[in-house]
């Protein structure tokens, strides 16, 4: 008896063991998305190799150097295997160079040294990519937070070459054969001081049979030299045929000896190549663990961690640490060197939406000295990053630097000085800066003056207007949760602004001129002019403070609930307006047929969670599952559109999971219908919060009831405390609607004009 005793008790340990190390990461595919090209978007995404919101990734591309679209599934060739930052193809990359293997006779140039190859021999997942090419070469990577571990193999009986791509603009190189080592920088960016560059070691663990330098323009070789200095200008090196060769690389932007002391630091203890991937798959398999899921098929799961791996790759950190183990950087916003910490590679516009949100449950820390580099960034620059990469762009539109500062404070996470935030977002706020449409606030005099944005003297006018409201909402709730009084005052003036473009003659938020007439030939369904990336349909629902003052608006709950359910009914029918052609997000809603609903693109991404406060939550719960289930999956198409530095994946995640940040800047969740049976998040404070979802299945996707720690529990929204102080959230499911739940006035979700009437 005792003896069975122990066995059982040995197999439930080891039961349990086996439960913590179970390999979660097989199910993230980092192909996902990468069927994309110009006119049509499945995610824009690239297969790289990353740890999280590391420095910097690995990927293999497949089009030529400079070109956005990186690596496109469809395309047979791959031209190397880069360092790389881009957030977005839109934009390009910044800090590149490549290596890339080459067998037979010597090329150099990236449409000469193209290898083909088959997927089926091809292996990407977060911590390991390997592809074998027709010419029977296999490469493999492998990252830390800011280098690489690759790994070559080359096929006997033919010529064995390393090829270094010095990419776009100018760069410097020098070979060190007795160390079996290349140094160097690059300097391809679009968007940071004069003096940027991208310095970078690369060590060999075989010798050197020959070794040269050659430009990238016209592929002049010079055979046996050791550096060089200009445009494009990269290095090749021979090792003797059908070698096996492991290469190590680190990169730094303050020097080439930091360079040095991050490769000691974050490859050094690997011997092999196998060292650095399993320490890689450790860490994804660890942070995957950290959101458990249980339930769900094989193929909710895979789209699970697979939107999870996305979602915690942007921001990039942008600080390094020195010999002594302290945190420094080069500000790519003054050039100079500043102690502490740093992140960039992120447009706001996107990602204040959800992937920030998502932060701060799983990465409060990193949060912390994110938002505290935000205030030191605006220092540095004289305005707030909107879209930084890695300096400020001025992208898109929005002042959402304070959203994300807003909405760590409200949920705790305090690491900025509040009265000099809220000066700085005054500043930001009452005067135009010199980059882009998002860097301080366009034609903010008339937004003050007469509450809007007025066009044709501003595209995507209304979008700005609404986007602003919010903005000044978020500097409202900083300058009321620290006492601020002054601030509060002068941000509520404009928080209701977004009242002043509402028309009732067509029910719709609509264009103002100057004189404050409505801009002429009004078609709901034309995109462009004052609508940016949308039409009506889509901006109509940016209010996200103050979703209260929008029924009112709009004649009542009935009236918004039977808006949102025209927005499904629609026909999907394209106006490209003032674009004058389709452009992709056009041909996304279009694919979608979902009516007027554009999952693929950001301005609308919040309106499902909407029925929450219109007493139809159940409405809610049954359109996110349907966008989940048809519009996501883990494959080289799976998004329905462009994927955002996270924001796309983070939408998946947090609605898998049941809730969803409608209001950042508050500390609430709406609540919709979680995907799996079980989730079990484990947060950095050590506490579990669980979410069940009994009897749950693609067709019960109906809440029945809820509990909270075991009480019954009916709002529509769940604060950001129940979920870091730990607990149990239990929904019981059906196949159809609960309408008698989640019905009363404290049920719905912050507004703005409720809580005013309270």
């Amino acid at each position: 008896m005792l003896r069975r005793i122990l066995i059982a008790g040995a197999m439930l340990v080891a039961g349990k063991l086996y439960a913590q190390d179970a390999d979660l990461v097989k199910y993230a595919n980092t192909l996902q998305g990468t069927n994309s090209k110009y006119e049509l978007s499945y995610g824009n995404t690239y297969p790289l190799v990353s740890l999280p919101f590391a420095m910097n990734t690995w990927t293999p591309h497949t089009g030529p150097n400079g070109e956005g679209w990186k690596y496109q599934y469809f395309v047979d060739v791959i031209r190397g295997f880069q360092q790389s930052h881009q957030c977005s193809s839109w934009v390009n990359d910044y800090g590149v160079y490549s290596l890339m293997p080459v067998t037979g006779k010597l090329v150099v140039k990236d449409n000469d040294r193209a290898s083909k190859f088959d997927h089926k021999n091809e292996i990407a997942k977060p911590h390991y990519y390997k592809v074998t090419f027709d010419n029977k070469i296999t490469t493999e990577m492998s990252p830390t937070e800011r280098g690489a571990h690759l790994k070559f193999t080359f096929p006997k009986g033919s010529g064995s070459y390393i090829v270094l791509d010095g990419y776009t603009k100018m760069s410097m190189v020098k070979i060190l054969p007795k160390e079996r080592k290349i140094i160097g920088w690059v300097n391809n960016v679009r968007w940071a001081p004069d003096n940027f560059k991208n310095y970078f070691v690369i060590q060999f663990d075989k010798p050197f049979k020959a070794y040269g330098t050659w430009e990238n323009k016209n592929g002049e070789i010079w055979a046996g030299k050791l550096d060089g200095e200009g445009s494009g200008i990269g290095t090749y090196i021979q090792f003797k045929d059908g070698e096996t060769v492991q290469v190590k690389t680190a990169s730094s932007y303050i020097s080439n000896d930091q360079a040095e002391v991050t490769l000691a630091r974050e490859l050094g203890k690997y011997k092999k190549f196998e060292d650095t991937k399993n320490a890689a798959f450790n860490i994804w398999n660890e942070f995957f663990h950290r959101v458990e899921v249980e339930g769900g098929t094989e193929a909710d799961k895979a789209t699970f961690y697979s939107c999870l791996f996305r979602a915690n790759l942007f921001s990039h950190s942008f600080f390094e640490y020195d010999k002594s183990g302290k945190p420094y950087y080069y500000s790519p916003y003054d050039g100079k060197l500043h102690d502490g910490y740093m992140y960039t590679d992120n447009g706001f516009w996107d990602t204040f939406r959800a992937q920030f949100p998502l932060n701060t449950i799983m990465h409060p820390k990193m949060q912390g000295q994110y938002v505290h580099a935000l205030v030191e960034a605006q220092k540095q620059c004289g305005w707030f990053p909107s879209w930084s990469q890695p300096g400020e762009t001025g992208g898109m539109l929005g002042n959402h630097a304070i959203s994300l500062i807003t909405d760590a404070w409200v949920k705790g996470i305090r690491t900025v000085d509040p009265k000099e935030t809220l000066a700085a977002y005054y500043h930001e706020a009452t005067n135009k800066g010199p980059w882009g449409a998002a860097n301080g606030r366009p034609h903010w005099k008339e937004y003050y003056q007469a509450g809007f944005i007025p066009y044709p003297e501003s595209e995507g006018s209304l979008a700005q207007t609404l986007e602003s409201a919010y903005d000044d909402f978020c500097g409202y709730q900083l300058a009321k949760q620290t006492g601020n009084d002054f601030y509060a005052n002068v941000f509520s003036r404009q928080m209701y602004n977004y009242k002043n473009l509402y028309d009732p003659s067509t029910r719709f938020m609509r264009g103002k001129q100057i004189n404050g007439e409505w801009v002429k030939d009004f078609d709901p369904l034309a995109w462009g002019g004052p609508y940016t990336e949308g039409n009506a349909w889509h901006w109509q629902w940016s209010v996200f403070h103050d979703i209260q003052g929008l029924q009112n608006l709009m004649g009542g709950e009935k009236n918004f609930a039977d808006k949102i359910d025209s927005v499904f009914r629609m026909p999907n029918t394209i106006v490209p307006g003032k674009y004058g052609v389709e452009i992709h997000e056009m041909t996304e809603m279009k694919l979608a047929n979902m009516g007027q609903y554009a999952h693929g693109n950001q301005p609308i991404q919040h309106m499902i969670y909407l029925y929450n406060y219109a007493r139809q939550p159940w409405k809610a719960q049954y359109h996110v599952r349907q966008v989940m289930d048809r519009l996501y999956n883990a494959s080289e198409s799976g998004f329905p559109g462009d994927e955002d530095q996270g924001q796309m994946s983070s939408w998946y995640v947090l609605s898998a999971l049941g809730i969803y940040s409608v209001c950042p800047g508050t500390d609430q969740y709406v609540i919709g219908s979680p995907v799996f049976n079980k989730v079990t998040i484990t947060l950095e404070n050590g506490k579990k919060f669980v979410i069940e979802a009994n009897n749950n299945s693609k067709q019960n996707v109906y809440i029945q009831s809820a509990t909270l720690n075991g009480k019954t529990y009916n709002h529509n929204f769940i604060k950001h405390s129940d979920i870091t102080n730990g607990g149990v959230l239990k929904f019981e499911m059906g196949n159809k609607p609960n309408t008698l739940r989640g019905i009363a006035d404290d049920d719905k979700p912050f507004s703005l004009s409720a809580q005013t009437v309270k």
